[in-house]
């Protein structure tokens, strides 16, 4: 899986773009505020159907322009795919593979799987618990259509029933027979959303600490804990047992949509006890970790996006993770990099092929 050509009209700083990248690795360089995040979030659109960094589309038009554009051109599994994406201020998204509209974005989830690594990862670890849920799930939405199915399903479910218990007044009688059709729904679609984190996360471990002592280069133990109310309970029981308290919140108190996943080094949560180095490189371990998992369930290598991952990072190991990611298995790489000299010296004393794009003055290094 590559990406073969990207064409870009009026999306967000660019007012048109066109890049033929190289089917290794590929390098923005350039200061801050110039774009290379940018370039990047467009790849993000034509796999997601949406941006990584503003969810609401019109936000990503061109300042002062009507529409944007993203045209790419992949080759998977050796056939060429062409992915539209088109957002015109007051229509509905157009988002096309081979000239044919989707009618539901969700199908499309998958056909083009990414692995983006950015600074914000660090949220991964002090932020809140959605967020390591979303990551979880964004993997395994990647190469798993029922799961997908399911937390969209669920997702309907949360909603519809979190409306019924807002609208209850504080006298007013409950109706248990709607609560208890949408308990159904919940537990149908939870367990399977449940079993299937359950799975995720005993499997993704050991091929996360397979990475983490590559770069961090120490003998340290990592894992991940899978916290969820499942663990110990039925989720049908603690349905019926949360209804009081659910009712005084006014929504659903339990449920696989307050599962977490705790973030530990030498068993120890790294939010609490880790240095900054410890969870850079516990994060892009992390990611490395979703790059292989997702390739061995989908026998297909995924675009790796590396956002300014090199940032406070010293050179040794700015090299070491740049041969890492240069061996074949992890197939075509996008990286963004502020230094102009770093990048294109590694990738020629490295021998990879390679293009470097200089975004301040449009200078194309090729090295194919």
């Amino acid at each position: 899986m590559y990406l073969k050509k990207i064409s870009l009209v009026n999306f967000k700083n660019f007012d048109s773009f066109e890049f033929v990248p190289s089917e290794r690795i590929n390098c923005f360089i350039g200061d801050n505020g110039i774009g290379k995040t940018n370039l990047l979030d467009s790849i993000h659109y034509l796999s997601f159907c949406k941006s990584f960094i503003n969810s609401v589309d019109k936000i990503n038009i061109r300042h002062e322009e009507e529409f944007f554009t993203i045209d790419g051109v992949f080759s998977r599994n050796e056939n060429d795919e062409n992915i539209y994406c088109g957002v015109q201020a007051g229509k509905n998204k157009s988002f096309r593979k081979n000239g044919i509209q989707y009618q539901k974005l969700s199908e499309h989830i998958g056909f083009i799987p990414l692995v983006f690594s950015t600074p914000t990862d660090i949220n991964l670890v002090g932020g809140g618990s959605e967020i390591r849920r979303k990551f979880a799930d964004t993997i395994i939405s990647q190469f798993d259509r029922n799961y997908l199915n399911n937390l969209i399903a669920y997702s309907k479910a949360l909603e519809q029933r979190n409306y019924l218990l807002k609208s209850l007044s504080d006298n007013s009688k409950i109706d248990l027979e709607s609560i208890e059709a949408w308990d159904i729904k919940l537990v149908e679609h939870g367990e399977i959303i449940y079993q299937t984190r359950k799975k995720f996360n005993k499997d993704i471990v050991e091929i996360f600490q397979e990475y983490y002592n590559i770069i961090s280069n120490k003998a340290e133990k990592v894992n991940l804990v899978y916290q969820s109310q499942l663990n110990n309970n039925d989720f049908q029981n603690l349905l019926i047992k949360s209804l009081n308290k659910d009712r005084i919140f006014k929504f659903t108190t339990c449920g696989v949509h307050k599962d977490d996943f705790e973030f530990v080094l030498n068993g120890f949560s790294i939010k609490k006890y880790g240095s900054q180095g410890q969870q850079k490189s516990y994060i892009l371990s992390l990611k490395f970790a979703q790059f292989d998992y997702l390739k061995q369930n989908l026998n297909l290598s995924p675009i790796l996006l590396l956002d300014d991952i090199f940032d406070k990072l010293d050179e040794k190991r700015v090299i070491q993770i740049t041969k890492l990611v240069s061996q074949n298995e992890f197939g075509q790489i996008f990286i963004t990099d502020t230094c102009y000299k770093r990048m294109p010296e590694i990738l020629k004393s490295l021998e990879i092929k390679s293009k470097i794009l200089n975004l301040a003055t449009n200078k194309l290094i090729t090295n194919e």
